[in-house]
């Protein structure tokens, strides 16, 4: 196996070289601070491209310019639609409370506003920054919100101490997307802060410790790797022979199977391997109830204002060809409310040369749609006290529907139902080494877990001649 770099030169400059003083002198020089922005301009007094490089990234932006079903188009997590809390539009206080940003609280928030850039979120060594869940993005004591600043961060603390991002900086976000630890993508969860190689071989304490950055290098603050929901035309790829070869085994019969079937296929065998995940989410549920309901391992699988949820945990993945890229809905796109409509899936099939199998959480929802139009809608689904709009605190789908499509610029016509979705994540975290991958008979023979027939096979390759592309 090669070795990769944790950190390009440009970005050990930014987080520990030559513009970046010791952490002594940080002691001597940093703070006081009236605002979390005077933090920023403070930074940007020795890091004066710090905050250019962050505002060229999708990190700060939340879009990107994309291919996707044929057309250029500007998409990212600002205009992505999702089968869980459904979209960012008219909800940013709440969506925006990971975004890189202070103060991120409606359509006019200033991308060009250098000192609004948040350095601490990723450079805290502390363990003490927090952002609360629905503060647009502002640290606790500075939201303007009595309930979110009670215990209010020290700034000058956290900025005295900054260093290089580690696990816990980066999965203080990604962990916990969707509203909890693990809820979206099932391989990405606080669990692999500080994993066992049982959890995930590459950055298991006890292997090869790897950080994030080993595998997303970064450079001028740019990290590669991209949700396939939000950047279906993967055109940030993090791939495995990045470090290992193409055929690395040493043995023909299992490189063959590498031409066709992803190593994550075989490499992670489950997901969701120490915390559940979301799999299921209803929104036909909601309101139809007040008591919260808990599965037996303390999920609440039932919430008044959110409707109904599955959670699982050691998932097996389901399995498509995957070329790299994938379609995606748009906002405005028509829909047929008879079928399932996909939010997002991975393009490829069998006779595709480019494609290979690989692993993925199916995540199923029903979620509120135009009955008119036939587009899905996006409701304003949050709101603070009083707020007459948001359906999370007036259980009122018409009010929500019309203040989520104004602020996405779509006629509402007034008329709604539900709809069932799906989404596609694929799976890359959560790798077993050789000992604990699959075996031949996993995926063939009577109990295989492959449903080759959806993979385009007439029968499980290994049983039927001429069938097999391995």
């Amino acid at each position: 196996m090669k070795k990769c770099m944790i950190l390009s030169t440009a970005a050990l400059a930014l987080f520990a070289g030559a513009a970046m003083v010791s952490a002594n002198d940080h002691h001597e020089i940093i703070g006081p601070f009236a605002t979390p922005m005077d933090v920023t301009k403070q930074c940007l007094e020795c890091h004066e491209d710090a905050s250019r490089q962050m505002m060229a990234t999708s990190h700060w932006t939340w879009e990107i310019d994309q291919v996707v079903n044929g057309k250029k188009v500007k998409r990212g997590k600002k205009n992505a639609m999702n089968n869980f809390c459904i979209t960012v539009n008219a909800n940013w206080p709440r969506c925006t409370s990971c975004h890189v940003g202070y103060g991120w609280k409606d359509a006019d928030f200033d991308f060009n506003d250098e000192s609004r850039v948040d350095c601490l979120i990723c450079h805290d060594t502390t363990g003490t920054y927090e952002k609360p869940g629905a503060g647009a993005g502002m640290p606790a004591g500075y939201t303007g919100k009595a309930s979110m600043d009670k215990k209010p961060v020290d700034l000058v603390k956290i900025a005295q101490n900054v260093g290089r991002p580690e696990r816990d900086d980066c999965l203080a976000c990604h962990a916990n997307g969707g509203g909890g630890n693990n809820v979206k993508h099932g391989d990405i969860d606080t669990s692999l802060i500080n994993p066992t190689k049982a959890v995930d071989f590459h950055m298991g304490t006890d292997s090869l410790d790897f950080t994030c950055q080993e595998c997303h290098t970064t450079t001028d603050h740019q990290i590669p790797g991209n949700s396939l929901l939000v950047s279906p035309d993967g055109n940030t790829p993090v791939t495995c022979v990045g470090c290992h070869d193409e055929a690395p085994h040493g043995e023909s019969i299992l490189d063959n199977h590498a031409k066709s079937v992803a190593c994550q296929t075989c490499h992670i065998p489950t997901f969701a391997k120490v915390h559940a995940t979301k799999m299921t989410w209803d929104w036909s549920e909601a309101g139809k109830g007040k008591k919260v309901e808990k599965d037996s391992h303390g999920h609440k699988i039932f919430i008044a204002k959110k409707g109904r949820f599955t959670y699982e945990d050691n998932v097996t993945p389901v399995y498509r060809w995957y070329n790299g890229s994938a379609g995606a809905y748009t906002l405005g796109g028509k829909m047929n409310p008879k079928k399932v409509t996909k939010l997002n899936y991975p393009l490829g099939d069998i006779k595709d040369k480019n494609a290979k199998i690989m692993p993925f959480k199916l995540h199923t929802g029903k979620q509120i749609y135009d009955a008119k139009h036939r587009y899905f809608i996006t409701p304003k689904v949050f709101g603070f006290k009083g707020d007459t709009e948001a359906y999370w605190l007036n259980f009122d789908w018409v009010k929500a529907a019309e203040a989520g499509m104004k602020a996405t610029g779509l006629p509402f016509s007034g008329k709604y139902d539900i709809a069932p979705t799906e989404t596609y994540w694929p799976i890359n975290h959560m790798v077993n080494d050789k000992e604990g991958s699959l075996q031949c008979l996993d995926c063939h023979g009577d109990k295989g877990r492959m449903d080759w027939k959806a993979l385009g096979y007439k029968a499980d390759p290994m049983m039927k001649k001429g069938a097999a592309r391995f």
